[in-house]
């Protein structure tokens, strides 16, 4: 196995795509994306994520212990290739936040959020595993989520959900 091999394989794996955001000692705003993000624990409310060792954002969010992790809509592919690869102080161009109630930027138009405080860090591999205790949270809206699969975006669409809006004619609302 190498690791093109790895990375092919895996990729036919869904993931959600997370912006993890946070802000440094100067109220500035450091965000990156992840497809690791998952809940941990309901007591108490863990949650957890994924990082590269050597991220300078992930350096960021240790240091200021303290994160929040964005759900993007199907409509934020664009924001979340300038959050996974634009250099740090342009991520946020163009991308309107509030502070959640800790500082940390709650990005418009997302699904959902998640604020934490770093409850623990593990070391995997090349990569952390940051586990963050749940202080607050909140659906935004019911958009569909933006998900990465096969090494592309797309987003979520329950086939359940377009049945039900369909026998209740809401698919016909909006023609």
């Amino acid at each position: 196995m190498n690791q093109r091999q790895f990375r092919d394989v895996l990729g036919n794996f869904p993931t959600s795509v997370v912006a993890v955001t946070t802000t440094d000692a100067d109220g500035r705003p450091h965000g990156m994306v992840v497809g690791t993000f998952t809940s941990v624990s309901l007591d108490p409310p863990l949650v957890s994520f994924l990082a590269d060792s050597s991220s300078r954002t992930l350096r960021t969010i240790l240091a200021a212990g303290r994160f929040c992790a964005n759900s993007l809509a199907g409509n934020q592919e664009r924001l979340s290739r300038r959050m996974a690869t634009g250099p740090g102080h342009e991520r946020f161009d163009g991308a309107g936040w509030t502070p959640s109630q800790a500082g940390n930027p709650v990005l418009d138009g997302v699904v959902a959020w998640v604020d934490c405080a770093v409850e623990r860090e593990v070391e995997i591999g090349d990569h952390l595993l940051v586990v963050g205790r749940v202080r607050d949270l909140r659906v935004e809206s019911m958009k569909t989520p933006l998900l990465f699969f096969r090494g592309g975006y797309g987003d979520y669409l329950s086939s359940a959900a377009v049945l039900l809006d369909s026998l209740v004619g809401w698919d016909e609302i909006g023609r």
